[in-house]
């Protein structure tokens, strides 16, 4: 390993902090991923081998569906680039920064913005950026890199963002992680208020309507994507998926591998820029795809890294990241990596070099802990080894014995060959069988092993006799007929995408027959319930009433809503009657916002709402208490019913909420209402 490397690893050990810190967040993040896996309909297995091979089919087929995705973004509206690389991507986004005038960007998490560098060029050109996910804003007040893919702070006690908060903020010391968090939300109000573009990551793209999905437990990212005139995605053009279906799938399994959360409090699926007469929303969005390395990687043999959906379950399982963190991950001269753990080790060689990062494989006990947790089940033992084959001496010094090696010349030899058999998919198998045509010819190897020519391994140790058929050949056999069955059951029936890649867009399984009701309407009060929301079930000719007594019972005198033609007749004129102000414009003082809410999945707890005339997308971030009125007849039993549904699918962006923001970015610690609403109440009428 480099010494830059070492040394980190070495500092890392040295932090007890640190430590303790570590130690946290894997205990939690995994029993928490544990006991949601147990909530799923299917077995988890069978779940991330079917997300597997529809990975391995979109990365195997990347340009077409790539092409395919763009023209329907497009056709949606969405202004798209593309980069080659780091240093034009950055230079895209400065251009559309330019052309608007820019001065303040708000911007929310992206892996993508830490490894083109975005912040930092963008400052350089004198604009403000400020990052405006919790971790990611306390790393960025720090000046430091984040140190997780998904928990960005995860390195840092409360008494450390206390003391940071001191210094930058002004805020009197204090570990209280409330007081903390409501500081942030404070100091971020305004950003989201006045900035001229909204910068966001992109989760996935779904190639067959061409829309992006972000998921966030803050808000911070509906907020930046919906609030500022101008909002530019940043997108690994890796990160498709085919259909809504797909979709779905990686929605059940991503949540749960990285917060044990069934769904993230906010989905937001967003098709295009604001439309006529809609009142809030982006007048321009702008997707910028980019390459940097990934269309090289696609075609090396560690393709199987792009099919990560970044999730960190890895790095929460790994026991080398446990002890040393995200920040002990840099290259041979002390250059820090945004991806770190597992995934890290294998894409940071992938896509910056072999000779700055590929000593990073070595940090890794081949336990295969990682291959467990990953919710696409990426083979990531196998990946490292890929990585530490090629990485570190050249060619020509491979064939040559280590002079700083003291083992015995016909060992070391001997250890080459079989590394040069090794190296060789086809040579190995033809070492293997030429050792199992002789083991059916010699004696037990545990007789001949104890000849006084040998070094006395068998005089303790027996040594197998070779199989007559490799593992590898009957394992690929299984495993072909397991891939195959995941592919059939993730198609449409008489469709297979292996032999037709223009994969066409989407014919939905044929419908189960739907539940009654009342068990839905049941199953989704108590899930939202386990959320921490509340519902309130009513008569339609009571929700007048019902909902008056409640804004009274808070002295709430104004509210921002939809427009009456959205909601229950008169109810809109009954509570301005009563002496209720409604406004249906972003108004940043009201205290409560009323919606309606087209669907909601019973499974998740989830509400869902499509963006549309009269439908203000404010009224679900600005207020901390959110009422949405739903009708029983509208709850579904699981998110592809609502994914297929004709109103998702056209509005221009949709919101799935799945219970009041919430955040635990700092120190593990889950503190309720961080951007978005901290009270969410569901009207149900029955």
């Amino acid at each position: 390993m480099p010494d830059a490397f070492h040394a980190q690893i070495r500092t890392a050990l040295d932090n007890p902090g640190l430590q303790a810190a570590l130690d946290l967040n894997a205990e939690r993040r995994l029993n928490a991923r544990l006991q949601a896996y147990t909530s799923l309909s299917e077995d988890a297995l069978t779940l991330r081998r079917r997300a597997h091979a529809v990975r391995a089919e979109t990365i195997a087929h990347l340009e077409t569906y790539l092409d395919q995705f763009i023209a329907r973004a497009q056709a949606n509206g969405l202004i798209v680039h593309r980069a080659i690389d780091a240093a034009q991507a950055v230079e895209i986004v400065m251009g559309i920064a330019r052309l608007q005038g820019a001065r303040l960007i708000a911007k929310a998490k992206t892996m993508i913005g830490e490894e083109i560098q975005l912040n930092q060029a963008l400052e350089e050109a004198g604009l403000t950026v400020v990052e405006t996910d919790l971790g990611e804003y306390i790393v960025q007040l720090r000046g430091e890199r984040p140190a997780h893919i998904l928990t960005p702070a995860v390195h840092l006690r409360r008494a450390d963002v206390g003391q940071t908060f001191h210094e930058k903020l002004g805020l009197p010391f204090t570990d209280d992680v409330a007081t903390l968090v409501a500081a942030a939300r404070r100091n971020l109000r305004q950003v989201f208020l006045d900035a001229d573009i909204g910068i966001s990551g992109v989760n996935f793209g779904v190639v067959e309507s061409g829309s992006l999905c972000l998921l966030s437990n803050e808000g911070n990212a509906r907020m930046v994507t919906t609030l500022p005139p101008v909002h530019v995605a940043l997108m690994g053009i890796e990160r498709l998926v085919r259909t809504m279906d797909d979709l779905a799938l990686m929605l059940s399994l991503l949540p749960r591998s990285a917060t044990g959360q069934k769904m993230t409090v906010y989905t937001s699926l967003i098709h295009s820029p604001r439309r006529p007469f809609e009142t809030d929303g982006p007048q321009e969005r702008h997707l910028v795809l980019v390459d940097n390395g990934r269309s090289a990687l696609r075609v090396s043999n560690l393709a199987e890294a792009l099919y990560c959906i970044r999730c960190g379950a890895c790095l929460n399982a790994c026991p080398v990241f446990r002890e040393i963190g995200g920040h002990a991950y840099v290259s041979i001269h002390g250059q820090g990596s945004p991806y770190s753990g597992p995934i890290g080790a294998v894409i940071s060689p992938g896509l910056f070099g072999q000779a700055e990062f590929g000593g990073l494989a070595h940090a890794s006990t081949l336990c295969g802990a990682c291959k467990e947790a990953c919710p696409v089940d990426i083979d990531l033992p196998e990946l490292l080894l890929r990585v530490r084959a090629g990485a570190g001496k050249p060619p020509s010094a491979a064939s040559q014995p280590d002079p700083a090696n003291h083992a015995p010349h016909t060992l070391q030899w001997g250890l080459r060959l079989y590394g040069w058999a090794a190296a060789d998919e086809r040579r190995f198998a033809a070492a293997q069988k030429v050792a199992g045509l002789f083991s059916r010819l010699l004696p037990p190897f545990s007789d001949w092993l104890r000849l006084p020519a040998w070094s006395g391994w068998g005089l303790s140790r027996d040594f197998p006799r070779p199989a007559a058929r490799p593992f590898r050949t009957r394992f690929q056999t299984m495993d072909r007929e397991v891939t195959t069955a995941a592919l059939e059951t993730s198609q449409p029936p008489g469709q297979s995408p292996i032999s037709n890649p223009q994969f066409p867009v989407s014919a939905s399984q044929p419908p189960l027959p739907r539940l009654s009701t009342a068990f839905l309407m049941e199953r989704f009060a108590s899930e939202l319930t386990a959320l921490g929301g509340t519902i309130n079930v009513c008569q339609p000719a009571e929700i007048g009433e019902h909902l008056l007594t409640f804004l009274q019972e808070r002295a709430i005198s104004s509210i921002m809503a939809w427009e009456g033609r959205q909601l229950p007749d008169g109810l809109l004129d009954a509570l301005v009657e009563a002496g209720i102000q409604v406004s249906h414009i972003p108004d940043p003082t009201a205290r409560a916002g009323l919606t309606g809410a087209v669907a909601a999945v019973a499974e998740t707890g989830t509400l869902v709402l499509p963006s549309g005339v009269g439908r203000l997308q404010s009224a679900t971030l600005l207020p901390t208490i959110h009422i949405a009125i739903l009708n029983s007849r509208d709850i579904y039993e699981n998110l592809p019913q609502v994914l297929n549904l004709r109103e998702v699918r056209e509005a221009s962006s949709v919101a799935l909420i799945s219970g009041p923001s919430r955040t635990a970015d700092i120190e593990m610690s889950l503190t309720i209402g961080m951007h978005g609403p901290a009270e969410v109440h569901v009207f149900c009428l029955d």
